[in-house]
């Protein structure tokens, strides 16, 4: 199942883009662990979008949302036409420092890499296009 999304990428919209993914997928009765590790991806994704791909304007950030059944996944591509970044450039954090010498930043994204099975970024045509595809537990 192919489905799609296009919202204004403002942090207020997140409830929406949850919205969609989850009456995406309610037909599978994914578990309640796996629904919020894909909560916590798709808002650190979302609101990272949202806060710095056009700052300090506005756009549009495009969800591609797709299902498979064997083995059951989602496939959740985000495409916006805001500044380039690459979110798989930045270092992971050093976890095992304490809180007060690590540096600020970069946990969201090194947790999103721990909770998918697979994250790409792409800059093609002017547009971010980051993919990531996690399985479904049920």
């Amino acid at each position: 199942m192919k489905e799609e999304l296009v919202i204004k990428a403002v942090i207020d919209n997140l409830d929406d883009v949850n919205f969609f993914i989850h009456k995406s997928i309610e037909q599978f009765d994914i578990s309640k662990r796996t629904l919020m590790q894909l909560d916590l991806v798709v808002e650190e994704i979302f609101v990272n979008i949202a806060s710095y791909a056009y700052s300090p304007n506005t756009g549009l950030v495009k969800i591609l949302l797709e299902t498979e059944v064997e083995p059951l996944s989602i496939s959740l591509t985000f495409i916006d036409s805001g500044v380039p970044y690459n979110p798989l450039e930045k270092s992971d954090p050093d976890v095992n420092l304490s809180a007060d010498d690590r540096q600020i930043g970069g946990l969201g994204i090194f947790l999103t890499k721990k909770l998918v099975n697979n994250m790409s970024y792409q800059f093609v045509g002017g547009q971010n296009v980051l993919q990531l595809t996690k399985s479904l537990q049920r």
